[in-house]
């Protein structure tokens, strides 16, 4: 990883520790590294990163920085394939979902035991789309997908939302209104779960960056979806199902 991992803790000391505040990368013995950031004020968040770029990305600590900032404790792990990317500094490309999958388990179910607000599991684009799978599979407390790839770029009838009808949790999307992998005019017209709030950023694309002439950053848009992400976390949005939003808070 890029930041080197000081802390190296046990399980059970990891659960201990995030009662408190641990900031910065840290080695789960026997699990891998997980990077954390705030307290669970509001509540808590595990993310999985993108198919392309892992958790040191600028993308991952933008967004857990600024949903520390808003109250929600976000805790960040790496698939084992970006982690040999990392270390052979070349590319290579996911495994297969259910590998994936199975990945995601150990994190489900140290989370499991943490006391406070439940965890709330989700990820950018591919990592959203796994915790999705999952979670229709499985009993999850919430999901926040960050940038779903709806469909691939430029094959809009190529659609990934045949395990929508399965989710059964809360669901909130944050998605860029320009996004190739789904924009928001093609997002209005899909028929998503009953209990899914669609979260539009204004002018963002995949990465949630806007263009110049929008006079918005890409910080801003981060900032936004946080602020989104903590309110609905912690409750005050209960209820409100399939709602369409504007890029501000």
């Amino acid at each position: 990883m890029a930041e080197a991992t000081s802390l190296r803790l046990s399980v059970d000391e990891l659960i201990e520790a995030l009662q408190e505040e641990i900031v910065g990368p840290c080695e789960v013995v026997g699990v891998g590294p997980l990077w954390v950031a705030g307290r669970p004020r509001r509540g808590r968040l595990l993310l999985a990163h993108g198919a392309g770029a892992g958790q040191d990305s600028a993308f991952m600590a933008g967004l857990r920085q600024a949903l520390a900032a808003a109250g929600v404790q976000a805790l960040g792990f790496e698939f084992e394939y970006m982690r040999r990317m990392r270390a052979e500094g070349r590319r290579r490309p996911p495994p297969r979902v259910e590998k994936l999958l199975e990945e995601w388990r150990p994190w489900c179910d140290i989370v499991s035991r943490l006391a406070g607000p439940p965890c709330w599991l989700g990820g950018k684009s591919m990592g959203g789309r796994v915790a999705s799978l999952l979670a229709a599979r499985e009993a999850v407390s919430g999901l926040v997908l960050c940038g779903y790839p709806f469909h691939p770029p430029g094959k809009p009838e190529k659609t990934r939302l045949a395990h929508w009808p399965d989710l059964r949790c809360p669901t909130l999307v944050l998605q860029g209104e320009r996004d190739p992998f789904g924009t928001r005019a093609e997002v209005e017209g899909y028929d998503l779960s009953d209990r899914a709030e669609v979260h539009f950023l204004d002018d963002g694309d995949h990465d949630w960056k806007p263009r110049k002439a929008s006079g918005l950053t890409q910080a801003a848009l981060i900032e936004a979806a946080a602020r989104r992400i903590a309110t609905r976390l912690d409750g005050r949005a209960a209820g409100r199902s399939a709602k369409v939003g504007a890029g501000g808070d």
